[in-house]
């Protein structure tokens, strides 16, 4: 099988940079800000808030969610030491904070775009999350934002046309049974080995915060606006194949490393796994919606996030013929967009047991 691609956001910042293009997805981190606070108030010991404190994000990507991320962290740390206390975090806690991604992000820009008068020391992990990246019990509070929907790789079988499970669809639309088997099972498999690392890397009662989406109970991929939209990159490639820009054997073998799990799936993997407590499962009411209906924004926002991913599949040109099309679908599945059916935007909180 060949070795999946790696799901890297554009990088840089220009304008169809990732660094540009994820107003979304900080949008849920400040609609989360709130009860993500009261949570690391109450269920982080303030016996693990002394001298160094080192704060993870898995998946940073670019920025620049992440700086958003971690500085909410860190706010809601001193506030709870200054509380708790009554002294200046400022004075007794210096602050680490780790930046995780693949060797391939784009750091550069990363870095460049560190805030100034940050009130801590930063560095970059290089790695894949999906294993372990840092020492045992190295730091106290990680994130993943927007990150905890990828697969390590294509599900056995699913580019297979002689397999039961083969889907000539770009993701797991959720029509098909055995393609969500296989997604499924892929996917729980990946979960437990990013768990496990992660359990490894935490302090004992040390806590993991995930945000991002999922399926409502029962809601199918692409009844969904994300599943529609990724159904119109879909018909976009289609299009090329009809065209001859590019081979429909191409089309039908190309298969995104995504599942959006459905809510009781993902408590349930968190569970069977064992190693944390879920301490919070906040639906995030968010502020910009389920996914913003400007078909304009979404095509950039498209390019954005799978832009990169394309290009390593299909090469650099048909990537951009891509998403000439995409805008002109998406207009003509506005109605569908509309009528779409929820997703869950989500806030878990989980602690290592000790």
């Amino acid at each position: 099988m060949a070795t999946t691609p790696k799901w890297i956001m554009v990088g840089g910042e220009g304008p169809e940079s990732y660094n540009q293009n994820s107003s979304y997805q900080r949008a849920l981190l400040e609609a989360a800000k709130e009860k993500m606070s009261e949570a690391i108030k109450a269920k982080l010991s303030l016996d693990l808030i002394y001298d160094r404190f080192s704060v993870a994000d898995f998946g940073c990507a670019s920025g620049p969610n992440t700086f958003v991320a971690v500085q909410n962290i860190i706010d809601a740390v001193e506030d709870k030491y200054r509380k708790e206390t009554g002294q200046n975090p400022a004075e007794n806690i210096e602050f680490q904070v780790l930046f995780n991604d693949f060797t391939t992000n784009d750091f550069n820009t990363l870095f460049q775009s560190l805030p100034a008068g940050r009130r801590y020391y930063s560095a970059g992990v290089p790695g894949s999350f999906f294993e372990r990246v840092l020492p045992k019990e190295s730091f106290h509070i990680g994130v993943i934002n927007y990150a905890f929907h990828f697969t390590s790789k294509i599900p056995k079988g699913i580019t297979d046309r002689d397999s039961p499970s083969w889907n000539r669809d770009m993701h797991c639309t959720g029509f098909n049974k055995a393609v969500k088997k296989a997604y499924l099972d892929q996917y729980s498999a990946d979960a437990k080995i990013l768990l496990d690392a992660r359990a490894d890397e935490l302090v004992p009662g040390g806590l993991m915060l995930l945000f991002g989406s999922c399926l409502r109970d029962g809601v199918k991929m692409s009844e969904t606006s994300k599943g529609i939209v990724l159904d119109a990159v879909g018909a976009s490639l289609n299009d090329l194949a009809q065209q001859g820009v590019i081979e429909q054997d191409k089309v039908d073998s190309f298969s995104t490393p995504l599942y959006f799990a459905e809510e009781s799936e993902l408590k349930q993997i968190i569970e069977e796994n064992g190693r944390f407590t879920i301490e919070a499962f906040e639906d995030i009411i968010h502020a910009k919606g389920e996914f913003t209906l400007d078909p304009k924004v979404l095509a950039v926002s498209c390019r954005a996030s799978f832009g990169t991913f394309l290009s390593q599949h299909f090469g650099e040109q048909v990537f951009t013929k891509v998403f000439d099309l995409i805008e002109a679908k998406l207009r003509q599945e506005l109605p569908r967009l509309l009528n779409a059916k929820p997703g869950m935007q989500y806030l878990i909180v989980l602690r290592k047991k000790n």
